[in-house]
C-alpha cells in the first residue's frame, strides 16, 4: 500500500519539486500515534528549503506544518484518541525550556522528512490537539507562523494592554501578530508596499498605517506616529535590509523581535543606536511545544481564527511556492492533502 507525498529534487528548485508516492508507513508502535494529514501551510522557511537556499537532502519531503485526523495510537499514548484532529509542533525535540542544540536538524521538512505527504506515523509530542473549532486547514497555518508571532510578542516580551507594536507586511507572522496584539489590547502599527493590503490590515484592527514605498524612512514616521517615543515590540521579518528602520521605531529599552530575512541574511547594524537606545534585538525561531499549548489556549480565550488566503492541491504545491514567491497572497497559503 502506498501514499501520495511530494519530494524535493536535485538541484533542489521548484520545477524539481516531485509528486510520487511512498510506502504506507503503518501501524504506530507504543508512545506512537498515525495521523492521516488534511493540509499544510506554506512559510517562508518552506520556500527557502525546496528552493535550494537552505541545503537539504536530496528526495526530502518538505513542509514543516501538518494538519490531519488521528488515526490510531499505539500502547502507552495518553494525549490522543483515534478521530481527534490535530497539529504538528515545528520542533520535534523542543518540549520546554531553552531551545535544543540541535536547531533545524529535528525540524520536519527540513532536517527530517516534513508534511508534504498523506500519512505519518509520529512520536505523540510531535502533535498538539488543534483549537476548539479549528478545521484541519486552519491550524495548519499555526505550527511556525502563528507560534513564531506568539512568542515574538509574549514569551520574548511582554505585551499587554496600551503597547505599542509594529508588524512589517502582510504574511502570515505580521497578520497573526496583529491579530494577537490587538486581542492583547495592543495599539499596532502595519508597514507594507500595498495600500490595498494596507486596508485589509485596517479591517483586522491596525490602528496605525505606512506604506513603506511612499515612507522610507518610516522608522522615523514611527516616532512621529508614537509622539517621539517610539513603539514597544517591532516583529521584524525584512532582516538586515530593514533592521535600521526598525531600531529607530523602537523605543528606547524596547524589544526587536528578529524572525526573518526577506530584506537580507547580513548587513552592517547600527551598533551605536542599539547602544544608544539600550535595544533588545532578539533572534527567534518558533518555539517549543509547551509555548504552542499556551497559545492555543490565548487563541481559545480569543476566538482568533487564521487569514487564509489561498488554497492548492498538495499536488500543486510547486504552483503554491510560485504564488507565495510572487508576493500575492494576504495571511497563509494552505495546502490541502
Amino acid at each position: 500500500m502506498t501514499i501520495a507525498v511530494v519530494r524535493v529534487g536535485s538541484p533542489a528548485n521548484l520545477d524539481a519539486l516531485l509528486p510520487g508516492t511512498a510506502e504506507d508507513p503503518g501501524q504506530p508502535g507504543p508512545g506512537q500515534i498515525r495521523v492521516r494529514l488534511q493540509a499544510s501551510s506554506l512559510n517562508f522557511h518552506d520556500y527557502a528549503v525546496v528552493s535550494g537556499m537552505i541545503p537539504t537532502a536530496t528526495g526530502r519531503i518538505p513542509m514543516s506544518d501538518g494538519a490531519g485526523v488521528v488515526e490510531a495510537v499505539g500502547d502507552g499514548v495518553t494525549q490522543f484518541k483515534a478521530g481527534d484532529l490535530v497539529f504538528s509542533t515545528f520542533f520535534t525535540d523542543w518540549n520546554d525550556g531553552h531551545p535544543p542544540s540541535t536547531a533545524f536538524t529535528s525540524v520536519p521538512g527540513d532536517g527530517i522528512d516534513g508534511y508534504a505527504r498523506e500519512v505519518v506515523v509520529t512520536p505523540e509530542n510531535w502533535f498538539t490537539h488543534v483549537p476548539q473549532g479549528y478545521s484541519a486547514a486552519e491550524a495548519a497555518t499555526l505550527t511556525c507562523a502563528g507560534l513564531t508571532a506568539w512568542r515574538a510578542l509574549f514569551v520574548d516580551d511582554t505585551i499587554k494592554p496600551g503597547s505599542t507594536v509594529l508588524v512589517q507586511g502582510t504574511g502570515g507572522v505580521s497578520v497573526f501578530a496583529l491579530q494577537f496584539a490587538k486581542a492583547a489590547g495592543a495599539r499596532v502599527i502595519a508597514t507594507s508596499s500595498s495600500d490595498a493590503k494596507l486596508e485589509r490590515m485596517k479591517a483586522l484592527g491596525a490602528d496605525d498605517l505606512i506604506n513603506y514605498r511612499q515612507v522610507e524612512a518610516w522608522g522615523p514616521k514611527v516616532l512621529e506616529l508614537t509622539g517621539g517615543v517610539g513603539v514597544d515590540c517591532v516583529v521584524e521579518i525584512g532582516g538586515s535590509g530593514t533592521l535600521d528602520q526598525s531600531m529607530l521605531a523602537t523605543r528606547v529599552g524596547g524589544h526587536v523581535a528578529l524572525i526573518g530575512v526577506l530584506a537580507g541574511f547580513a548587513g552592517p547594524v547600527q551598533t551605536a543606536l542599539l547602544m544608544a537606545k539600550n535595544l533588545r534585538v532578539q533572534g527567534l525561531t518558533v518555539g517549543s511545544r509547551a509555548q504552542q499549548l499556551d497559545m492555543i489556549k490565548g487563541i481559545e480565550a480569543n476566538g482568533i481564527k487564521p487569514v487564509i488566503s489561498d488554497h492548492f492541491a498538495l499536488a500543486d504545491l510547486a504552483s503554491a511556492f510560485r504564488h507565495q514567491e510572487a508576493g500575492k497572497h494576504f495571511g497563509k497559503i494552505v495546502v490541502d492533502i
